[in-house]
């Protein structure tokens, strides 16, 4: 038995909360970085998904592993999400004011920008492998976090690969 299943333990009295968060705290936070490109931000949406899961009781156990990585994706989605409509809004509040100089425009990451916002419009379930599959996982590992079959990973990755680079090039043309 790995360290994995002795934290998760079988059921959900025998999950040992404690030693899950200690286990897969810096991974889930990573996770989160990626997507959200804040790791002090990160941290915090990684403590809320752990509060998720304590608040959960039927996540705990066996699936608490790819309950709680699939749980941080989506947070990392939302908080994406959040930022879009607070710069829209904001954007609002520009109009008619200083706005801000074609050069303080570009010095924000254009690409990183443009991915995280075909992420956004894809469908979940795609944004989520990709996102998991870009932080590391492995098939096994996505497959778990994901509730899919371990046999069909490397085909749902390829056509979210697809999806994703249609999408890039209606948007913003060829790479």
């Amino acid at each position: 038995m790995d360290v994995v299943e002795q934290v998760a333990g079988t059921d959900e009295t025998s999950f040992n909360f404690e030693a899950f968060f200690h286990v897969h705290y810096n991974r889930v936070a990573g996770v989160i970085a990626r997507v959200v490109k804040d790791p002090s931000h990160a941290e915090d949406l990684a403590i809320e998904v752990f509060w998720r899961l304590w608040r959960t009781p039927q996540a705990h156990g066996a699936l608490a592993g790819g309950w709680v990585y699939r749980t941080a994706v989506r947070q990392g989605l939302d908080e994406l999400r959040r930022r879009a409509r607070r710069s829209r809004f904001e954007a609002l509040l520009y109009v008619g004011r200083n706005a801000p100089t074609p050069e303080q425009l570009h010095a924000v990451t254009q690409e990183q920008e443009q991915v995280r916002s075909i992420l956004t419009s894809l469908d979940p379930a795609q944004a989520e492998l990709l996102l998991l599959r870009a932080s590391g996982f492995s098939y096994d590992e996505l497959a778990s976090a994901l509730d899919f079959s371990p046999s069909s990973i490397g085909t749902l990755i390829v056509r979210a690969q697809k999806e994703f680079r249609k999408e890039y090039v209606r948007r913003y043309g060829e790479p």
